[in-house]
């Protein structure tokens, strides 16, 4: 079992660990210089991609595919940010997948992929075979790689925001729902300008079987192909930071699986007549259901990661004995910011969910520490963490024992499997007088001394005769000697490492 160090005993200074770095740093390496030289490229790559489009479309074509590429666009984007809403990742990473997505990835595909086809076809005595070719072969390649930079540079410069196989996915699909906006314009306004040449007027036939196959049946396929990709860098994100052919061969492996989906997709024209549809029924709906349904399993997962590893902040005076539960439960989460809003307003709300954010990514960061996956800052980044916990804790607390009270059922329905009763520390937290897990939970002997006091996570909980290694946060594990039978709001002799 991996060992930490103490818990901090007081908040960090402003300047941190790191205090004064930026100071001495070269102007290439300035935040406000990495932000204008980013911004400037998607304004650039914007504006490029703009005129591209409409001049393949026309003006009047141009407007009538934007109206109608616009529509699956906030459904996707509200899908992963539902997907996100564990762990919600900030709003700037998510900007910066869409129009990494709409304009620089789109700029990319569609500059290359003109000049390989045009390649092909002079360097074949076959126009349509080349045209097959790069659709089946080119494209996927291609289009694969633009948008898998866009998780590549998350991945690496935002590493903190990206933990897990979750915000791969979101990652991933809000990129390939930017790419997908911009290629359903060119499609949909190449196909209303087809449907001007052949005289018909409006939205006709061939706009309308466009908008059915791309709009309808299929807004989630560049999502889907692309997520492969995030799923290999989640995986990666998940490994030890010494395992380096894992954490390269992840994500590489997850971008040829991406390229292979899109080739069977782009090649199903050519499979004859039900081609199409036999491809679409076979691979891209079970394949559609299966990716949903490990998505949804892990963000559970992630709910029953912050369940198991807050408790022992809980034992240090951190967080008051409801809070684990209520913020590993969506429901309690929600009720929580809810009943922040109602009696102290939207502001109050707002920093009820930056509180549940913050205590994820704290249970998060504990959980990969206690698997020897934590990085170097992680005393740096814990503190940073509970820092913010505690300057909201007197709008955040009482929201969220008002919705473990309202929300937790009579009933346990999880233990961790270390805290149950015959585990080392038999008479630690997880007892059947403890809080949250036993028939007498939440009633007179819950909370209480039997619960996370004197037997809780003290001298025979996680302590010397509890799972905690000598040495362990504090020399009888966690919370030290004696743990007082309520969270201490200052150090004491007692609890060395109580919360401040």
């Amino acid at each position: 079992m991996a060992t930490f160090p103490p818990y901090p005993t007081h908040p960090p200074h402003p300047g941190g660990a790191t205090g004064g770095v930026l100071g001495h740093a070269h102007w290439w390496q300035r935040r406000w210089v990495r932000y204008g030289a980013l911004i400037t490229l998607l304004a650039l790559s914007g504006l490029v991609i703009l005129a591209l489009v409409r001049q393949q479309t026309g003006s009047e074509g141009f407007l009538v595919g934007l109206g109608l590429a616009v529509l699956p666009v906030p459904l996707l984007l509200a899908a992963f940010r539902w997907l996100d809403r564990v762990a919600p990742g900030p709003w700037r990473n998510l900007v910066f997948a869409f129009a990494w997505g709409a304009c620089a990835a789109a700029l990319i595909a569609i500059v290359t992929n003109s000049f390989a086809t045009r390649w092909l076809a002079t360097a074949t005595a076959d126009p349509s075979g080349a045209d097959t070719l790069g659709a089946t072969v080119i494209a996927p390649i291609v289009e694969e790689s633009a948008k898998a930079a866009a998780v590549l540079l998350v991945f690496l410069f935002r590493r903190r925001d990206f933990t897990g196989i979750v915000d791969g996915v979101v990652v991933a699909g809000v990129t390939a729902t930017g790419f997908a906006f911009t290629e359903n314009i060119l499609y949909l306004g190449t196909a209303f300008g087809t449907d001007q040449l052949t005289g018909d007027s409006g939205i006709a036939s061939v706009t309308a079987a466009t908008f059915f196959v791309r709009v309808i049946m299929s807004p989630f396929a560049h999502p889907l192909f692309t997520v492969f990709t995030g799923i290999g860098f989640g995986i990666s994100a998940l490994s030890a930071h010494r395992q380096y052919v894992r954490r390269v061969v992840l994500p590489l492996s997850g971008l040829l699986l991406a390229m292979g989906m899109h080739a069977l997709w782009n090649g199903s024209s050519t499979f004859g007549t039900y081609g199409f549809f036999a491809v679409y029924a076979a691979f891209m709906v079970p394949a559609f259901g299966l990716l949903t349904w490990l998505v949804i399993w892990t963000r559970q997962r992630e709910l029953r990661t912050v369940r198991e590893e807050l408790p022992a902040y809980t034992a240090a005076g951190w967080l008051s004995p409801p809070e684990p539960y209520a913020l590993g439960s969506m429901r309690a989460r929600r009720m929580a910011r809810d009943y922040a809003a109602r009696h102290l307003g939207r502001p109050a709300g707002r920093t009820v969910a930056e509180y549940e954010a913050y205590a994820t990514s704290l249970a998060f960061l504990r959980h990969r520490g206690r698997r020897g996956r934590a990085g170097a800052d992680f005393v740096v980044r814990e503190r940073e963490l509970l820092h913010e916990l505690w300057h909201r804790r007197d709008t955040a607390r009482p929201a969220l024992e008002h919705a473990a009270r309202a929300t937790a059922p009579p009933v346990p329905v999880f233990t961790p499997p270390w805290l149950m009763p015959g585990a080392p520390g038999t008479q630690g937290y997880g007892l059947p007088q403890g809080y949250g897990y036993g028939v007498q939970s939440h009633g007179p002997q819950g909370y209480g001394a039997q619960g996370y006091g004197a037997q809780g996570y003290g001298a025979q909980g996680y302590g010397a005769q509890g799972q905690g290694v000598p040495g362990s946060y504090g020399s009888y594990g966690y919370g030290g000697p004696t743990i007082p039978q309520q969270p201490s709001s200052s150090p004491s002799p007692y609890n060395p490492y109580a919360a401040p």
